[in-house]
């Protein structure tokens, strides 16, 4: 195996004596993420510069810069390497961590049983947002949001109370940033950057089927969500204001299993905007102002998790349970495009939880059970594949040409693309490792990676 000092001249993407390879691939990558960035822009009117959103600022798991982000890490109090901080997380929950300035935002949910640590997913919960400082990992504040309903379902062991991941947006009209809190079917409140309560939604509960997961997102003034619950399916906008209905849209399918979990995606086509909202057996792609369907197209799965990708003018999307596929569709279709815009897909090692990474010309996944693959965006052939280990939930991270993989054991493997990757596969230099078990994904702060573990947060970036 190489070492992390034999490829630092590869992984700097503004080393000039790169090779033409890896410079073409990183410009793609480049150019995929500023085409994120300018849609967010075009959706809020204002971006965030941070980490205002689950997977980031770019809506794809990818970092603009390839900065001197760290490889390695230990945790142990007598061998501690590039630990800025760590502080302790109370209850339980795998919404990511989202960064706005100086500030780190998570959701929590806690057994009312009065013992703080409690990782119990049974019996009331009370529902938190917390707030950290990004220097030093300090409480900044602890805000109850809701009380969990007495009635309410019991969740599958692998997920939380608290799983979608918080929503950060700067509001036009009174610059200030808005933190949108979501919990699935227990209710959506908008949060002021301080703690305020400023409203809260809880009619639109449904009855779900494994707890909760999807995060929501915004386009212009609409909080748009999906809830689709053990029966009547459907994608939701809110008012960023006001938090009332704005529209609701029915799945519109038949299906013994309609509940699912997955993230809507909002993307460009042709100077219009488009929501791609995927379900059980059905992904609909929506217009945001009126909630009507654009296209539609049909497939076999259920439970979907994964967040869609809009890479290189392809909609890239996993099908769910049992057997999940990759399907990349063209979206300049209308009406069913079932058996007219489905480009390519891709039928084996294809994640039901962790969501892909385009990296240049490439979708990189890792599957549940460990097996990381590359396949190209043109046709969906695989390129490599490689088994890593573990199980994974935590969507893969790109920064530059190194690629972030991260088990629910606390490994991470980190991979770097480098002149043979499209041969051999990346090449593995680093396998840091922290202690708990970890199914959010990483949070993003200037050169530093932010982790959430089950007892708490990392931030860890090199120091001397």
């Amino acid at each position: 195996m190489k070492s992390v000092r034999q490829l630092s001249k590869v992984r700097d993407p503004m080393n000039h004596s790169c090779s033409r390879l890896q410079c073409n691939a990183l410009s793609r990558t480049l150019v995929g993420w500023f085409a994120g960035w300018t849609l967010n822009v075009l959706l809020s009117g204002h971006v965030l510069a941070d980490w205002p959103e689950f997977r980031g600022p770019g809506q794809n798991g990818v970092v603009a810069k390839g900065g001197n982000f760290p490889v390695e890490w230990l945790a142990q109090d007598q061998e501690r390497k590039n630990i800025r901080w760590y502080t302790p997380t109370e209850g339980l929950g795998w919404s990511s961590p989202v960064i706005i300035e100086d500030r780190i935002y998570v959701t929590s949910a806690r057994n009312n049983s009065g013992d703080t640590d409690s990782k119990d997913l049974t019996g009331p919960q009370s529902l938190y947002l917390t707030c950290y400082g990004i220097a030093d990992g300090k409480l900044l504040f602890d805000k109850k949001i809701f009380d969990q309903p007495l009635d309410a379902s019991n969740i599958h062991k692998k997920n939380s109370h608290a799983s979608p991941t918080v929503l950060a947006h700067v509001d036009r009209a009174s610059n200030t940033t808005r933190l949108f809190v979501h919990f699935g079917h227990q209710g959506t409140a908008c949060v002021s950057s301080q703690g305020d309560i400023l409203w809260t939604d809880r009619e639109h509960s449904y009855n779900p089927v494994h707890g909760n997961g999807g995060s929501p997102i915004i386009v212009g003034d609409h909080l748009i969500l999906t809830c689709d619950g053990s029966k009547d399916p459907y994608t939701l906008a809110l008012d960023i204001r006001t938090g009332k209905e704005v529209w609701r849209t029915a799945r519109d399918i038949a299906t013994d299993r309609p509940f699912s979990f997955a993230t809507p995606q909002a993307i460009e086509v042709d100077g219009k905007i488009q929501v791609i909202s995927p379900g059980s057996d059905i992904v609909q792609s929506l217009d945001p102002q009126t909630g009507n369907v654009i296209w539609f197209a049909k497939y076999s799965g259920f439970s979907l998790i994964v967040r869609p990708l809009y890479h290189q003018g392809l909609v890239i999307m996993s099908t769910g349970y049992m057997t999940p596929k990759l399907l990349a569709i063209d979206p300049r279709g209308s009406g069913d495009v079932t058996e007219t815009h489905i480009r390519w897909s891709v039928p084996s090692a294809v994640p039901n939880t962790p969501s892909p990474v385009p990296l240049g010309d490439q979708i990189v996944m890792v599957s549940d059970g460990g097996v990381a693959t590359g396949v190209s965006v043109k046709d969906g052939k695989k390129i490599w594949q490689k088994r890593l280990g573990g199980n994974y939930s935590a969507s893969p991270l790109a920064i530059g040409s190194r690629v972030y993989f991260q088990s629910e054991s606390g490994e991470a493997i980190v991979m770097e693309f480098g002149d043979d990757a499209n041969e051999n596969g990346p090449v593995e230099i680093a396998r840091p490792a922290l202690p708990g078990r970890v199914f959010a994904s990483y949070g993003v702060h200037e050169n530093d990676l932010i982790v959430r573990t089950e007892d708490g947060l990392y931030r860890i970036g090199e120091t001397k």
